[in-house]
This record gives structure tokens, sequence and C-alpha cells, in this order.
């Protein structure tokens, strides 16, 4: 299983230097797991960039993987986590649902860099 992050979605979208890496990950649906709030961003980026119609397209192709929901268990965790890494609200959310679905979590982020299952690419 796989969790790939909003700036690793955007990287994707833009054809960043790591959109190849990301390449594999995101394209296989079936073991794709999008958290909600990775929605939520690269629905807001998309929209503002772009507009709703791209918006629009970018949100149905991510429904094409696993939505996960922010349940009280996925909150309580990512409390957890975003005090044990001192992580922001939405990455803490990120990493909780790849540990709830055993997910490598692919990212940019360098919040995530030597956490384990984390594969992080430095931004290129």
């Amino acid at each position: 299983m796989n969790v790939v992050d909003s700036c690793g979605w955007l990287e994707y979208l833009a054809d960043g230097p790591n959109a190849q890496s990301l390449d594999v990950p995101l394209r296989d649906t079936p073991s794709l797991v999008v958290p909600a709030v990775c929605v939520y961003e690269v629905f807001k980026v998309v929209l503002r960039e772009r507009g709703e119609g791209p918006a629009l397209e970018v949100m149905g192709i991510m429904q094409r993987a696993t939505v996960v929901a922010i349940g009280p268990e996925l909150a309580v965790t990512a409390a957890r986590l975003s005090l044990q890494h001192s992580l922001p609200l939405a990455d803490s959310l990120v990493l909780a649902t790849a540990q709830a679905y055993d997910a490598v979590l692919w990212t940019q982020d360098a919040h995530f860099q030597g956490i384990d299952g984390v594969r992080y690419l430095p931004k290129g």
C-alpha cells in the first residue's frame, strides 16, 4: 500500500523533477490510499491556480483510490504522532493514515525525513 502526500500529488501534477518517482505509487490505484486532508489540500491549490474544472478533474483522479476520512481513532493517532514528531495537523493526519494502512508514505516534505515507513524524495 502507498500514500502520497499533497506535495507529492502537486509535484506529479506539475510534472516536477520527482514526478517520475511518484508515477509508480500514483498509477497503482488499487494499492493507493488517499487521506481526505490531501483531497482538500490538492483541490484547494489546483482550484486557486487552474480553476474549478481542473480541480474537479484532479479530485476525480484521487477518488479512484481508497479515500480515507478522518475519524476519531485516526485523529487520536494523528495527535500522538504530531507530538512525537513535531508535525503540523495535516502532516500528522497523512502519517496516521499511512500507518493505519501499513502503507509507504511518499513525500517531498522534510518534516517526514527519517520517520519509519516514509519514502522521502528531496525537492529537485
